[in-house]
């Protein structure tokens, strides 16, 4: 019969861990959330429906893992971890709907991406991960139906972020076109333990049914980046080098040229900065510069 510690008590945690000759590691952001109401709340805010594909990110010791596993979803656990790779088999492995993928996260994902086709993705992510792995699922137009995580509340604030705010970025811009984002609830440092030196939040996002909403994707998620290079500076100022870099127009092609064209056609000031401008405004500006011949 497999063992699992008493996740809501941090006493019985460390001793669990004490007694296998575990230890958290600090360079994995390893946290556990003790408030099993808090873990609950989360796991029902996944929405699973029976057999609904679930990847969770860090599973940790399970928690979470157990109760998605008995609302009768098909899980796959990435987990980097080797200790707690062990305790997830020896507790989960028997389990005909559990898979576990050990390594990072980072690298293993998209062969995953290749083999299966998830609905949910779940996890408390940490802060050097968690804008990565979103940023790179959606680059890769690999989008889920319903995603709820777990990230520090900087990072939360940025996914949701409205134009003209401190908080604003190219990847407020990233989660906001490809996901309806919602802020779930604030999570304190004394819901998990160890406690971090940070307040958690909980995100939401479901996937937008109108996605890409432009012409190409590949362009629009450059152009982005390309805007947001330098926020102090004007959109003409970022536009210009990243026009005349890349092969992104004919070689008789003048730049400020197909960048005026452009900026008419979508009807963009050239002086305002790209924090100011709507997601709607992103997308009708990457499609007029692939009218004016600009490359992906």
């Amino acid at each position: 019969m497999p063992v699992l510690p008493d996740y809501d008590s941090p006493t019985a945690l460390k001793q669990f861990l004490d007694d296998r000759g575990m230890a958290m590691q600090k360079k994995f952001g390893q946290n556990f959330m003790v408030n099993r109401a808090h873990r609950h709340r989360l796991v029902d805010a996944l929405k699973i429906e029976g057999g609904a594909k679930v990847w969770e990110i860090g599973p940790g010791l399970g928690a979470m893992t157990a109760d998605i596993l008995d609302r009768g979803a098909e899980l796959t656990a990435f987990e980097i971890d080797r200790g707690f790779a062990e305790v997830l088999r020896d507790g989960f492995g028997g389990n005909p709907r559990f898979r576990l993928i050990e390594g990072d996260v980072l690298k293993t994902w998209p062969a995953e991406a290749d083999r299966s086709h998830p609905s949910r993705l779940f996890g408390n992510l940490p802060y050097n991960i968690a804008a990565t792995i979103i940023a790179d699922t959606i680059s890769r137009e690999i989008r889920f139906d319903r995603v709820v995580i777990t990230v520090q509340k900087e990072v939360a604030l940025r996914m949701g972020a409205r134009p003209s705010t401190e908080d604003y970025s190219s990847f407020s811009v990233l989660c906001q076109w490809a996901y309806r984002v919602t802020q779930l609830m604030d999570l304190a440092p004394g819901s998990f333990w160890p406690r971090p030196n940070v307040v958690s939040k909980a995100v939401a996002m479901d996937r937008r049914e109108d996605w890409p909403r432009c012409e190409s994707p590949a362009l629009f998620m450059s152009l982005l980046r390309a805007l947001f290079s330098s926020r102090r500076k004007t959109i003409k100022n970022n536009l210009l080098p990243w026009l005349k870099t890349g092969n992104r127009l004919d070689a008789d092609a003048v730049g400020e040229r197909v960048m005026e064209e452009a900026l008419e056609r979508s009807g963009i000031d050239p002086l305002r900065r790209a924090e100011t401008l709507e997601v709607e405004d992103f997308l009708r500006f990457s499609d007029a510069l692939l009218e004016a011949g600009v490359r992906p």
